[in-house]
């Protein structure tokens, strides 16, 4: 029995971008949420990240803020459209050597699985394009009629996606010392931590750092960096600058 799996972050890892940006991005162009949100909120830290004097981070977290408070209330059905165009627009606006990896895994018979902090509904469509074995995002609660109530079930932190990974492994009797997986971020630690081949893709600053440190890490991950039309390999040892 192959029970070899590959474990992938999206964000960041396969998609060159957020999917729950793209997806705010578009909740506003349909004025499902109100755009004076972004004119009067988003829009100042997006531009200060997009001119390179702020942090993405936190131009990420203003808008899953805004995001969420906006969604409350939201028929699902809606919601669901909107992310169909999401993903039939940005779907393939994917780094070429994770979308390269994930058809390899599938060549050779292993078990593909997504593991996200994105939303659940954005997660299974992007899932369903990729045709992998299993996938999880961070969950977004509906009421009895459908409608989003403002509560998650987040699915970005370290812990909670190695609790997803557990139960995948126990499920699909995965041989974890033979498995993959791929991130970029803290947040990944554990998909990377748990398998015998992982890949830091594109890694920020603050996964490099504890890649260096990492003692058991530093002896058995790879790191892609994918740049305009080349694909670098690099060691955890890689020169850095910080400014």
């Amino acid at each position: 029995m192959n029970n070899i799996g590959a474990f992938f972050d999206i964000d960041g890892t396969l998609y060159r971008n957020s999917l729950m940006i793209q997806h705010f991005k578009k909740l506003i162009k349909y004025e499902i949420i109100d755009p004076s949100v972004w004119y009067n909120h988003v829009k100042h830290t997006y531009t200060e990240w997009e001119k390179r004097y702020g942090n993405f981070e936190d131009y990420l977290e203003e808008l899953a803020d805004f995001y969420v408070k906006g969604l409350k209330g939201i028929n699902k059905n809606y919601i669901d459209f909107v992310s169909s165009q999401v993903i039939k627009l940005n779907g393939e606006n994917v780094y070429k050597y994770t979308r390269h990896k994930i058809e390899w895994h599938k060549q050779k018979g292993h078990k593909v699985f997504f593991i996200s902090g994105s939303p659940d509904f954005l997660v299974e469509k992007m899932a369903l394009k990729y045709g992998i074995t299993e996938c999880r995002g961070s969950r977004y609660i509906v009421d009895e009629n459908n409608n989003f109530t403002g509560e998650i079930i987040k699915m970005w932190d370290s812990e909670n996606k190695q609790n997803i990974i557990d139960e995948f492994v126990r499920k699909y009797e995965v041989d974890l010392d033979k498995s993959y997986s791929y991130g970029d971020t803290t947040g990944d630690l554990s998909m990377l931590r748990m398998v015998g081949n992982p890949t830091a893709v594109n890694p920020n600053w603050d996964l490099l750092q504890v890649l260096k440190k990492d003692k058991d890490l530093y002896k058995k991950i790879s790191i892609v960096v994918e740049r305009k039309d080349i694909i670098y390999k690099v060691s955890p040892n890689v020169e850095t600058v910080f400014i």
